[in-house]
């Protein structure tokens, strides 16, 4: 099954992973890693809404030979960091060559004259993403105005001395930075000026890191189809169902530690997160009034 993408950056034989994910070129990791988890959520088989058979092939095929890496590109540092070298030469690239430039959605036209850079551009995104997974058709084309979007606001970035760093983990607070206005702050000598400090060691950025670490864990597994040691997936499928159980979807988890205990009945992480699901289920039928979310999933009273 091919994924040919031809508009805006790709024409620079650049994969636009910011196109894929639908989120503007400085996006923060914080909002990548939410726009990942709903697009997943989107196109996963067992979550697909696409009425069409075939078009949910393609979903499930485009999120593992697509989406996935395109995140991946985001999850790790030196990734990160190589993307955001790559991006800033394509940039130069596409000043050089704005001459041949050619620029077909409206969108990107509309962009390339706006007169507030910044806001056109995320709005403009924004939009598009909107639906951008709803349909086979509307996923490609809303890829392809966004890479067009992307490559005009590179090209006036270049042009005003912009640059645009993509994808960075979020910024440390610093309480005392507000302190002194910058204005005031005189220029430091060559001889006085205090070093950088030292970035912080890198920890999870969000309290539900672990449920995408599971993910992203368990797709691996599946898109490397290297399950020498994981017997008929269950590693695979008892980290999804964690994942899932994480993020309050227990009919997808408990689906998953099934799948997972069909191949191996002793796989710890499906275990685990069974045991997790019939503690939730024993104290939702202990709650009063209407049935809560574990009750319904587990056979609960109906009112």
């Amino acid at each position: 099954m091919s994924f040919e993408m031809t508009k805006g950056l790709f024409k620079y034989d650049f994969t636009d992973q910011h196109a894929i994910l639908g989120i503007p070129l400085d996006a923060e990791f914080n909002d990548i890693r939410k726009r990942y988890m709903k697009i997943a959520r989107r196109l996963h088989s067992d979550t697909c809404s696409f009425e069409d058979q075939a078009d949910k092939e393609w979903a499930n095929q485009f999120l593992s030979k697509v989406v996935n890496p395109a995140y991946n590109k985001f999850s790790k540092e030196s990734d990160r960091k190589e993307y955001n070298l790559l991006l800033a030469a394509i940039a130069k690239r596409v000043a050089k060559e704005q001459a041949k430039m050619q620029v077909e959605s409206a969108a990107a036209k509309e962009l390339a004259t706006a007169k507030d850079l910044e806001e056109a551009y995320k709005t403009a995104v924004g939009k598009l993403a909107l639906k951008q997974y709803e349909s086979v058709q509307e996923t490609q084309d809303a890829i392809d105005q966004i890479s067009e979007l992307n490559m005009v606001y590179l090209l006036r970035k270049e042009r005003l001395g912009g640059v645009v760093s993509a994808g960075s983990p979020p910024k440390a607070t610093n309480q005392t930075a507000t302190a002194t206005p910058a204005a005031a702050t005189p220029a430091a000598t060559p001889a006085t000026a205090t070093p950088a400090a030292a970035p912080p060691p890198r920890v999870p950025a969000f309290k539900d890191s672990l449920a995408d670490q599971s993910c992203i864990r368990a797709q691996g597994f599946m898109d490397s189809k290297n399950y020498a040691k994981e017997p008929k997936h269950s590693k695979a499928h008892g980290l999804l169902a964690m994942c899932y159980f994480q993020q309050n979807q227990a009919t997808m988890a408990k689906l998953e530690v099934q799948k997972a205990l069909a191949s191996n009945p002793e796989e710890p992480t499906a275990l685990e997160v069974k045991k997790k699901l019939e503690q939730a289920s024993a104290k939702d039928k202990k709650s009063e009034g209407k049935p809560g979310f574990f009750a319904s999933l587990f056979g609960g009273k109906k009112k």
